[in-house]
């Protein structure tokens, strides 16, 4: 075999070898362009029943994630078929007993416009009140508490702030400054009668204990309302995700004065 022949075969030998190493299939991305190549993210697909919706506008039904048209909320992952026990978004109310004293006292506070309030005579005092309680970095059970609360307020129309006001609590006061209360609220267009209430750690966490919704972390309290007329001294609790039909049924019997049979007394501090 001549010299050039070998040259020739040696060289065809390299170029096969070459090309088995940078073609190879599988070969790591990094090997072949010199940078890793960024992972492709995958969702899960949807089970039957499962779609995103708004809370603002129930009826908005869409098989992808992203935004309502007709208010932007980021939509959520729901199921059209709830577990029994949640299905039928129903509680019973329970008038606070007569022989228990609910103490609703009078401590300083801010709401959403950073305004001090005394919270008893400010917000309760002769009224028809509703409360619920709260967190603005919750991502569970406080948005449909804040969609619900904006609902009864949109059935309530003109009675909202003339017959009836709402009042939510923040349960973690010390991230919830007024500034962040007042941005949480426009996500659901809470309007006058809607106020948000934060302050000292100490003075919300008597509030708290007092209105029976202490809880060692924020993210165990649970979705409670509290319906009260406090003119006639009727209180009740029931389920904050109720359908608002149900909320706006117990708002009428508290401004009616026909909340349970018990008489409820309350100390005023």
């Amino acid at each position: 075999m001549s010299s050039r022949t070998s040259k020739v075969l040696i060289t065809l030998a390299w170029i096969v070898l070459l090309g088995t190493v940078i073609f190879v299939p599988g070969a790591d991305a990094q090997t072949r362009t010199g940078s890793r190549a960024k992972p492709i993210k995958r969702t899960r697909a949807l089970q039957p029943g499962e779609y995103f919706t708004c809370l603002m506008h129930p009826e908005v039904k869409q098989a992808k994630a992203g935004h309502c048209p007709k208010c932007g909320m980021d939509l959520r992952l729901t199921r059209a078929d709830p577990p029994a026990a949640a299905a039928d978004n129903t509680e019973p109310a329970a008038a606070i007993p007569a022989g228990e004293k609910m103490i609703i006292p009078d401590v300083e506070l801010l709401d959403q416009d950073g305004r001090k309030i005394h919270f008893y005579s400010d917000l309760i005092r002769g009224r028809v009140v509703v409360i619920n309680f709260i967190f603005t970095t919750c991502t569970t059970i406080c948005p449909p508490l804040g969609a619900t609360f904006a609902r009864v307020q949109t059935e309530l129309g003109e009675r909202a702030g003339r017959d009836v006001s709402f009042i939510s609590i923040s349960v973690d006061p010390v991230t919830d400054t007024p500034e962040r209360l007042k941005a949480w609220g426009a996500k659901f267009h809470a309007g006058p009668a809607w106020t948000f209430v934060t302050g000292q750690r100490p003075l919300i966490n008597e509030l708290l204990r007092a209105l029976g919704a202490a809880t060692a972390s924020p993210q165990d309290h649970s979705p409670t309302v509290l319906i009260g007329n406090d003119a006639r001294d009727q209180w009740t609790r029931t389920y904050g995700l109720a359908r608002p039909s149900q909320l706006v049924q117990l708002i009428d019997e508290a401004i009616a004065g026909r909340l349970g049979t018990a008489r409820q007394e309350v100390i005023k501090q």
